[in-house]
């Protein structure tokens, strides 16, 4: 058996294979609820072959989606919502997991198929928060949260974890990454604060440590709990890969049990160098500096491209995203040129007798 196709076990769960579908917000909400698109989608996911299946960013509260149409978890009714998916992801074998989200001072945005700018709010949108009232790009300035709000969003996302354990998912993930409100906290080229949550890395950090706490207090013992990290800022002077080594040291310490590695997004019209796997180094430097498991995401597309990071030791598991957009069953395609044997819903065994 191929390293892509091995299960991985972390705490009471069992991944059948280390493929794994990359959070992808779908931007088909309507004030927070799924509908027939996510079952589909995320149903189609699973129903492929992969390991996990990781929903899209779901926001905490309503002020904390990114655009209007966003998925939200930020009432019993959302997570009621969600749960037929979930349980259809269990049926078809695979893991369910939800991406814990507030966007911050990126938030009542526009959806990327009507444009990218900023909400105004008498057009529908509302006020934005971060750490410091410190633009992204030419978008508006947020207001600065006080502390005691800091806590109300803490509070926030342990009270959505709750939601989402009653709704079915078994991995929680809590997003730090891609410029949204717990990255913002962590850079010091959007948190300019002075007090207990700004300055050296443990105040930047203190928002997200309170955020993980809360939530690994109300999330099952025998459930993971990943936490995802954009490594670097890609920008002189932010958030860089040793802090992102010594904070994933820290929160293993804390109950996070796996660190998805991406990077980029606080900033606009930052310089990326990408090519095929240009974010797995990251991911080793995180693996090999914390000792936690990690995932790695970025132009892997190819099956023995997917597996020999694994073999190398480089990651855990690996995260698709748009590669699964365009063939959701891209699990059963790599299996086959890997060699391994993986299971096909009955109701497609017709097709895979004929390969």
């Amino acid at each position: 058996m191929s390293r892509l196709f091995s299960p991985l076990t972390l705490r009471g769960t069992t991944f059948r294979n280390r493929v794994w579908v990359a959070p992808m917000c779908q931007y088909s909400s309507e004030m927070g609820y799924p509908n027939d698109w996510h079952l589909v989608h995320l149903g189609a996911l699973a129903r492929g072959g992969s390991g996990l299946v990781m929903q899209e960013a779901t926001a905490v509260t309503p002020g904390g989606r990114i655009t209007p149409a966003d998925a939200g978890i930020w009432d019993d009714e959302q997570a009621d919502a969600w749960e037929r998916i979930t349980a259809f992801i269990r049926r078809e074998g695979a893991v369910s997991g939800i991406q814990l989200a507030h966007a911050g001072r990126k938030a009542s945005t526009e959806q990327p198929w009507v444009g990218d700018g900023y909400v105004d709010i008498d057009k529908g949108g509302w006020e934005t928060v971060g750490p410091s009232p410190v633009s992204f790009g030419t978008w508006p300035a947020p207001r600065e949260l006080t502390p005691d709000e800091i806590l109300g969003i803490v509070r926030a996302f342990a009270e959505a974890a709750e939601r989402a354990f009653h709704a079915g998912y078994v991995v929680a993930e809590i997003h730090a990454a891609h410029g949204y409100l717990l990255h913002q906290f962590l850079s010091p080229l959007s948190n300019h604060r002075t007090d207990d949550y700004g300055g050296a890395l443990e105040g930047r950090s203190r928002f997200l440590v309170q955020v993980v706490d809360a939530v690994r207090k109300v999330w099952p013992e025998e459930r993971p709990l990943f936490v995802r990290f954009s490594a670097t800022d890609w920008a002189p002077g932010g958030w860089d890969v040793r802090e992102t080594v010594e904070l994933s040291r820290r929160l293993a310490d804390h109950g996070v049990d796996l660190i998805d590695v991406t990077s980029g997004g606080l900033v606009p019209g930052a310089r990326i160098e990408v090519e095929p796997g240009y974010q797995v180094p990251f991911a080793r430097a995180v693996r090999e500096g914390s000792g936690l498991p990690v995932s790695a995401v970025g132009l892997i597309v190819a099956p023995e491209q997917a597996d020999q990071i694994l073999v190398n030791q480089a990651a855990d598991a690996v995260m698709l995203a748009r590669e699964l957009l365009r063939n959701p069953h891209w699990p059963w395609t790599a299996a086959r040129r890997l060699g391994d044997d993986i299971r096909w819903p009955p109701q497609y065994l017709g097709a895979r007798r004929r390969q």
